[in-house]
């Protein structure tokens, strides 16, 4: 009997634990007050964490729909709540697996596969760059406007300005070359022969590859008539544009309301201050550096640069902490509770055959 128990497995949870232990050692030492930042936990206002804690819900609620207005555009039937519940799913997978930049998009493009067949895997495909490439355009909108806020109230450290600066570049470039692979189909074939020729090398010709080969390159096909598609329909576009925005504004909000919670002063600044921090910690987390659970590396940037930017180094520490609460370890529960629930029902139709 196939067992459907939930589990988690102890590497999942040891790594976490690693992360926040190197946080730790961080805050160590830098000197950070912790009881003081208990203190300030105790005396926050449950109320508005509570709405922060909401608002995760609706911020991945946006974000999975900008992916199903492009995906049923392309006639790949995907229920609201199923391209909600597979965005948890990848959501979860990519807390897990140290490679956050691809690791949710293959588990989704699983998922859908998984349900409709092989035949829909270049339009899930076309989706999910699409959908990228949205999700880091917004981003990159995000950040410029961040520096110009800051640079416009003449608060913008260089340290902060540079690396801006860096990231935007090396997103703008990313942007370009996706772009390119995007509209040269010929680029993705050359892409596509290359893997295949090292896998054949490192196989010693032992592994027969044609049909697999020929797989991909009829989903290749499917790709880029479906970014072609994408191109025809501005409109489509745009929607998923407005959705991205929104779960971009509503991830801003969580942090900027943990700021209330713990009863800082909330001014303008501040919005330019929660603008360019989360711009620059998305981009950096994104990359795949080999830290699972994207714990320890994020909690430090976010508080050396709140720190950087004017905010009190504790208080810094405090929003850190109660806001990964939030984006990392609710998403890490209910993730997992969605990917067992998802599971456990695709098992259970495998067996009623």
């Amino acid at each position: 009997m196939v067992s459907v128990r939930p589990q988690i497995a102890w590497k999942n949870v040891a790594m976490p634990l690693i992360g926040i232990a190197a946080f730790l050692v961080y805050l160590y030492l830098f000197h950070v007050d912790v009881p003081e930042i208990v203190a300030t936990v105790q005396t926050s206002d449950v109320l508005l964490y509570s709405a922060a804690a909401m608002l995760i819900f609706v911020d991945t609620f946006f974000y999975a729909m900008a992916w199903r207005t492009l995906l049923v555009y392309l006639s790949v039937k995907l229920s609201v709540l199923k391209a909600y519940l597979y965005m948890w799913y990848g959501t979860f997978m990519d807390l897990i697996v140290p490679a956050e930049s691809i690791s949710g998009e293959i588990s989704r493009v699983y998922l859908v596969v998984r349900d409709q067949g092989n035949h829909v895997s270049g339009k899930v495909v076309a989706s999910l760059v699409a959908h990228r490439l949205i999700s880091m355009g917004v981003g990159l909108a995000t950040l410029i406007a961040g520096v110009d806020l800051l640079l416009a109230e003449a608060n913008l450290n260089s340290l902060v300005f540079n690396l801006s600066l860096f990231l935007a570049g090396a997103t703008t470039l990313f942007l370009v070359l996706l772009l390119l692979l995007c509209v040269k189909k010929e680029w993705t074939l050359k892409v596509i022969d290359c893997v295949f020729g090292i896998v054949r090398r490192v196989s010693g010709g032992r592994w027969r590859l044609e049909r697999i080969r020929g797989e991909v390159v009829k989903a290749a096909d499917m790709f880029h008539s479906s970014m072609k598609e994408f191109g025809r329909s501005p409109r489509v576009v745009a929607v998923s544009i407005i959705l991205s925005s929104l779960s971009w504004l509503s991830s801003l909000v969580i942090s900027y309301m943990v700021f209330l919670a713990i009863k800082f002063p909330a001014n303008f600044q501040l919005w330019s201050i929660v603008l360019v921090t989360q711009a620059i910690t998305t981009a950096i987390k994104s990359i795949p550096i080999g830290v699972p659970f994207e714990v320890g590396l994020p909690e430090i940037t976010m508080t050396t640069l709140y720190a950087v930017l004017g905010i009190p180094f504790n208080v810094s520490a405090t929003v850190t902490i109660l806001t990964r609460l939030l984006t990392v370890w609710l998403r890490f529960f209910v993730g997992f509770a969605v990917q067992q629930w998802v599971e456990v029902k695709a098992v259970k139709a495998s067996l009623s055959f």
